[in-house]
């Protein structure tokens, strides 16, 4: 690769699991004469400027880590002429589950030796921007949960549905979806770029990342009982089936609510409501396997 790679890594992520995994990634990349240097970040905002600093020297912006520093490099590349490349060491990774990325990343840094890129697309909220699912809610509740609790890996998603739903009380929402006026009482909106969240949740099974719209996911009103036992469905995307489930596409949304919900995006706090919700085609320019 003609490229050197900016390492982004958050030393504190994962309780410093990712500074375990950093060695194994530096001796492939020195094994395969890729030019390389290592950004550790301070929190998201700084990983923001290593990734315009990266652009700016022609460098790949490569986050390793989860999905919340894979938001912020991919954003702060929005509208330059940057590169993105994702190592997954978070706790989900479903970006990188999305783009058939490789779980191990000495495994995934592959790309760097047989890189194709491929343009995807951005939701943004404000100048936020974020690569996965931005969505609220039952799941504002969810994800508060999960960021607090200490267990590891993806079962920390589905401790945190189930701790939320002991609590939860259907909201109303108001939606306009690309300019047409929607109520809903009952659970949650989402607006999917990608298909997953939650370490393997396929909300959204037939979101892309580069076809310029969102898979907009609502849960209507439904017993708790209902919602818990077909909450296992979410892992293999069937409950899109369910009466309660409507997907539509749209590439802009605007959600309100009868009570006051934070907007949570890869993981991540990134608005309240209320807040429009819009796609940003083709915004940023990845290796890809």
């Amino acid at each position: 690769m003609d490229r050197d790679v900016a390492l982004i890594v958050n030393p504190a992520a994962g309780g410093g699991r990712l500074l375990r995994l950093l060695p194994g990634v530096e001796r492939w990349l020195r094994a395969h004469g890729v030019g390389y240097h290592v950004e550790r970040t301070r929190d998201l905002d700084h990983a923001r400027e290593l990734a315009r600093a990266a652009a700016d020297a022609g460098e790949v912006a490569c986050a390793f880590g989860g999905d919340g520093i894979v938001g912020a490099v991919a954003g702060a590349l929005d509208g330059r002429d940057g590169l993105l490349a994702v190592l997954p060491g978070g706790r989900g990774n479903d970006f990188a589950r999305a783009l058939g990325i490789p779980r191990s990343p000495v495994a995934a840094c592959a790309v760097f030796e047989h890189a194709r890129e491929r343009r995807i697309d951005l939701g943004a909220v404000g100048e936020r921007r974020f690569v996965g699912i931005a969505s609220c809610g039952f799941d504002s509740d969810a994800n508060r949960i999960a960021n607090a609790t200490r267990i590891p890996g993806a079962p920390a998603y589905a401790y945190a549905a189930l701790r939320a739903l002991a609590s939860w009380r259907a909201a109303r929402f108001e939606l306009e979806v690309d300019g047409v006026p929607r109520a809903l009482l009952g659970y949650s909106v989402a607006c999917a770029n990608g298909s997953a969240y939650g370490g393997g949740m396929y909300l959204a099974p037939d979101a892309r990342l580069d076809d310029g719209l969102f898979d907009v996911v609502t849960v209507g009103g439904v017993s708790k009982a209902r919602f818990a036992s077909q909450l296992p469905k979410v892992f293999r995307g069937t409950h899109v089936r369910n009466p309660e489930v409507d997907v539509r596409r749209a590439a802009e949304v605007r959600i309100a609510a009868d009570r006051p919900f934070t907007l949570y995006a890869d993981g991540d706090p990134i608005g309240e409501l209320p807040a429009t919700v819009r796609t940003v085609p083709g915004a940023v320019r990845m290796l890809v396997p």
